[in-house]
């Protein structure tokens, strides 16, 4: 039994069976996408069917191989990505023939994200975004004050200039977040007011500078700093591991003295 488990462990890690599931997740994406052809849907739907059905297998004997090749069942799932596998792999038989109802049939495109679990560079990146997310919560908390502001003073200054842009609060929240995306913020939304109220170009100008060139690059200085951190979790740096040899030794060494203060 050691033996067949050591032998799918060896399997699951192999380069060629991770780089075959990862074909086999790019073939899922382009079916998928096929289907959203009618001439596919249409003409080839019998064939894309059974090369999906096909595909779901492959994947459940990869899952069962990896399960096999784990320590026990509890570690394989104390993993969150063994998790994650499972269940886009397990959600594909819960679905399974009900291929006609739209909402269902979006579901099997959830089968992509598999990419992410596979490919280790992607699961940093992910890793590094769910460390952003409390920071994010109080970027996000002086982000919403900010628009709150400027949006009750834009719907006070513009609302009889430009009803359909700053008519009522909420059209004012969307109107600010088109300037700070900078997509025709300057033609499309100033430019108009402008023309019928030369002295608004302070409320434009100092909510780009404020929410794009400040608030933004919040948010991306945040993303990277959590990247490197991610990244300095999985490859440590020389110095990292030094200061880590030197943490445990002082752990040691307070060990040692508790024993003799005892």
């Amino acid at each position: 039994m050691n033996h067949f488990r050591k032998k799918s462990a060896e399997i699951a890690a192999h380069p060629i069976f991770i780089n075959a599931i990862l074909v086999l997740i790019v073939i899922n994406a382009i079916l998928v996408g096929l289907e959203t052809y009618p001439y596919f849907a249409g003409t080839y739907f019998k064939w894309i069917n059974i090369a999906d059905q096909i595909i779901l297998w492959i994947f459940t004997v990869e899952i069962i191989i990896r399960l096999i090749g784990s320590k026990s069942i509890s570690s394989f799932f104390r993993n969150p990505w063994n998790v994650f596998d499972f269940v886009i792999v397990a959600s594909g038989y819960l679905f399974i023939g009900a291929h006609y109802v739209t909402v269902i049939r979006i579901l099997r495109v959830l089968r992509v994200l598999r990419v992410v679990s596979v490919i280790p560079s992607l699961r940093r990146m992910v890793r590094a975004l769910l460390l952003t997310i409390p920071s994010m919560g109080t970027i996000l908390l002086l982000m919403g004050i900010f628009f709150y502001i400027f949006a009750v003073i834009g719907t006070m200054m513009f609302q009889s200039i430009a009803p359909e842009y700053f008519g009522t609060l909420h059209d004012s929240l969307l109107s600010l977040f088109q300037v700070i995306t900078l997509e025709s913020w300057a033609s499309g939304v100033m430019r108009p007011i402008l023309a019928d109220d030369p002295a608004s170009w302070w409320f434009f100008v100092t909510f780009i500078i404020i929410g794009s060139f400040v608030i933004i690059n919040l948010f991306v200085g945040v993303v990277v700093n959590n990247v490197e951190e991610a990244s300095r979790e999985e490859k440590p740096t020389p110095t990292d591991i030094k200061l880590e040899e030197v943490q445990n030794e002082l752990k040691d060494i307070k060990r040692l003295l508790e024993k003799k203060t005892e």
